[in-house]
């Protein structure tokens, strides 16, 4: 009923009306049976798993250094095309909250863009996947310095033609925020980003959440308990215990970070405050129906603002969903081939 009720506010008319005149070659999203409804659209890919693999590519592995004197790596899987296009720029995608390079959404986009022949570039966030064995400490939404770092880290013969990051959900709030602050990339996009984090995080608290909670919760506990030596006694007995994510971030992910807690980590990386200092091409892809992030950050914001930035905002589609009929292909893959094109 909430999301009902926002859905026909002036300000969501104003907002889907903006991204509708910003946008009008993007093909509109209508959901595939038997994928119906968020939440549907949103356990697709842990049902089913990936419909598109890169069979018979395993890509060159890759590690990384940061400079943060941590002596961490970042663990990274580099894909090349059978078929490259000419002036393909590399394409970095990084992946959400509890996820890694064999996440289904990497995997898909993974397959349908060299299909089309673009380098792709498979990035595992700090203490993530690959990375996991490699590093002490763990990423966040905002730690911008270590996609910096990866970037910076790459063959140039990789990024001969300039870089587009793609991030989802979590890694799409980071990837929004690079944009703002650093140069050299020739396009972002953001997928299911949660650009209000304290919103994001209150909204698991709802009851009808609370299933996906215990998922991502436990995704999240067993991913830094996994670091070994990197954490302490105290904070290896503290984890089991905690209950929400947003206690989790309070008590692990904040103190760890230099943040004085929760609501400190929250308001100094939310990629909502950097939207309008973003200088380059940008799709923004978010359904107003996910059911993990509440979308009246995306409708309660002026996209006219920034005419760099191409929001895209259908009704429905979930969390990373976006199972449209038109194709097997997921409909935010189709319209980032779309914004690749353009560039």
């Amino acid at each position: 009923g909430e999301l009902r009720r926002r859905h026909t506010t002036p300000a969501t008319k104003r907002a889907l009306e903006s991204a509708r005149m910003a946008t009008p070659d993007f093909p509109t999203f209508t959901p595939r049976a038997p994928w119906l409804g968020a939440d549907l659209q949103t356990l697709r890919n842990i049902l089913r798993g990936p419909v598109l693999t890169p069979e018979g590519r395993r890509g060159e592995r890759l590690v990384l250094p940061l400079s943060d004197g941590s002596g961490d790596r970042l663990a990274a899987r580099l894909y090349e095309p059978e078929k490259p296009r000419d002036d393909a720029p590399l394409v970095v995608l990084v992946h959400g909250l509890g996820g890694t390079e064999d996440s289904t959404y990497v995997q898909v986009t993974t397959s349908h863009l060299l299909s089309l022949g673009y380098p792709i570039l498979q990035l595992n966030l700090r203490g993530a996947g690959a990375s996991r064995p490699l590093c002490r400490e763990q990423y966040h939404a905002g730690r911008t310095s270590d996609f910096r770092d990866a970037l910076a880290a790459l063959p140039a013969a990789a990024t001969r033609n300039g870089i587009v990051a793609v991030g989802y959900s979590l890694g799409g709030n980071m990837i929004l925020k690079y944009a703002a602050e650093y140069t050299g990339l020739r396009g972002a996009v953001s997928i299911s980003a949660p650009i209000d984090l304290s919103a994001a995080s209150h909204r698991f608290l709802d009851r009808r959440n609370r299933l996906y909670l215990k998922y991502l919760l436990g995704r999240m506990k067993q991913e830094t308990l996994a670091a070994g030596d990197g954490l302490s006694d105290e904070e290896r007995a503290l984890i089991p215990k905690l209950r929400s994510i947003m206690e989790f971030d309070d008590r692990i992910v904040a103190p760890r970070n230099g943040y004085s807690g929760a609501a400190d980590y929250y308001a100094q990386n939310n990629a909502l405050q950097f939207l309008d200092a973003i200088d380059l091409p940008t799709l923004v892809i978010h359904a107003l129906d996910d059911p993990w992030i509440p979308a009246s950050a995306y409708t309660d914001h002026s996209w006219e603002r920034n005419p760099r930035l191409q929001p895209l905002l259908p009704r429905s589609g979930g969390h990373v969903g976006f199972h449209a009929r038109e194709s097997r292909v997921p409909w935010h893959d189709r319209c980032l081939e779309i914004f690749l094109e353009r560039l």
